[in-house]
């Protein structure tokens, strides 16, 4: 009994450990295979430009969750970084269209393969998994990731 408490906690361990070393990997900034640093928060806006062509600053603020201003604030340093291109909407002038300069069109490729890289990762890890420990694994992941997020620290002192 206590050997499989011991494991259970291993697990809760290993999966905090993972989820910590994901995060740490996330956070690099990185080049994508242009000439200027990018930044996590950044390449994500460049994925929502990618796959909303001519979103518009509005647009993009309600797909990412944030606020106009803050989708504004990296546009204009995506803009700088010659990586996204703001220009007036041609279906109504008093808004601006956004799209992805050659530059950030490599940038999101690059990030693209990046994904495809750690998603081999996981997929080799489970090349030899049945379809039990499949459905069991991803059940078990879908349920901690919800109690995760529905953690509320009420610690008694």
């Amino acid at each position: 009994m206590e050997k499989l408490i011991n494991n259970k906690h291993q697990i809760a361990y290993d999966s905090l450990n993972l989820a910590l070393t994901m995060v740490d990997l996330d956070k690099k900034t990185r080049y994508f295979g242009t000439d200027v640093p990018i930044f996590h928060s950044e390449i994500h806006v460049i994925k929502a430009i990618a796959e909303h062509p001519g979103i518009h600053v509005g647009g993009l603020a309600d797909v990412l969750g944030v606020t106009k201003g803050a989708a504004s604030e990296i546009i204009k340093k995506l803009e700088r970084k010659a990586l996204v291109i703001k220009e007036i909407d041609d279906l109504n002038l008093s808004r601006y269209s956004l799209s992805l300069t050659e530059k950030g069109e490599k940038a999101h490729k690059n990030h693209m393969h990046y994904h495809a890289i750690l998603n081999n990762i996981v997929e080799n890890e489970l090349q030899n998994a049945t379809e039990a420990e499949l459905k069991f694994l991803s059940s078990f992941l879908t349920s901690l990731i919800s109690r995760v997020e529905n953690f509320d620290e009420k610690i008694v002192e």
